[in-house]
């Protein structure tokens, strides 16, 4: 009944108000966002500031409304602040994760923690990030699935930034029978490591000796490469170019 009697209230101008000052804030919204992107590739600004700075003008511009809307229905803001009582604390509760979520975007930005770009690891969800909002970070995985992690995961649980470094080690792990020489092989692995044009010269390719077991030794090649989005494709490849290697040694 409040409600209804509060639009049986406004005036014909008012409801032109309230319509233009929806429009305007969507169409101010819209403008900045592409003056942003615009800016962005222009002077080839840093794509994460460029998306904080999005998110700040977009709710900035939205609370402005929201505040001009309900100031034309009559309601004063600072008294809703002052009278709220009790029921400021159940809200207070009720956004304490949007509150801990954009307290701890802030801190990512500020922190550099990682950017847009970067392909980070966080409670087994690994993917490159696509966007950074205060709230939440969109990570799009290996095989496009698209996923979304509040801010907070990443100042509770350790976190991994695979991209914070230029290079990424990557490990394969082989067998051999104790009828192969583990020189020889080890030799040969190292070498056809060294052969593959996506793998780095420095530091070079090493085979590990893990531990002995009933069938065999197991070993780890250990490879560099410098593209850390592509570790699960080197790691098939470099599995089937040592599958054909000790089948070829076995023949001989």
């Amino acid at each position: 009944m409040a409600v209804s009697t509060m639009f049986m209230n406004l005036q014909f101008d008012d409801i032109i108000a309230i319509g233009v000052t929806l429009v305007a804030a969507f169409l101010i919204v819209r403008l900045t966002s592409r003056f942003l992107k615009n800016s962005q590739i222009k002077w080839d600004l840093d794509v994460t500031m460029v998306q904080v700075l999005n998110e700040i003008v977009k709710y900035t511009i939205y609370l402005i409304a929201a505040a001009v809307i309900l100031g034309l229905f009559g309601i004063n803001l600072t008294a809703i602040a002052v009278s709220l009582g009790v029921v400021s604390i159940v809200v207070g509760f009720a956004a304490r994760d949007t509150l801990s979520n954009f307290i701890a975007g802030m801190f990512i930005f500020l922190d550099k923690s990682f950017r847009v770009g970067d392909i980070v690891e966080v409670s087994n969800q690994k993917g490159k990030v696509v966007k950074m909002g205060f709230r939440l970070t969109t990570i799009i995985t290996y095989d496009k699935k698209i996923i979304t992690i509040p801010n907070a995961l990443f100042s509770t649980n350790p976190f991994i930034n695979h991209t914070a470094s230029d290079t990424r080690r990557v490990d394969l792990d082989i067998v051999i029978p104790y009828t192969m020489n583990l020189e020889e092989t080890s030799k040969s692995l190292e070498d056809m490591a060294t052969g593959c044009d996506w793998v780095l010269k420095k530091p070079k390719p090493k085979v590990i000796v893990r531990e002995l077991i009933d069938v065999g030794v197991r070993l780890t090649l250990c490879v560099w490469v410098n593209d850390p989005w592509r570790v699960t494709e080197h790691r098939s490849a470099l599995g089937k170019a040592a599958k054909k290697l000790l089948r070829d040694e076995n023949i001989k």
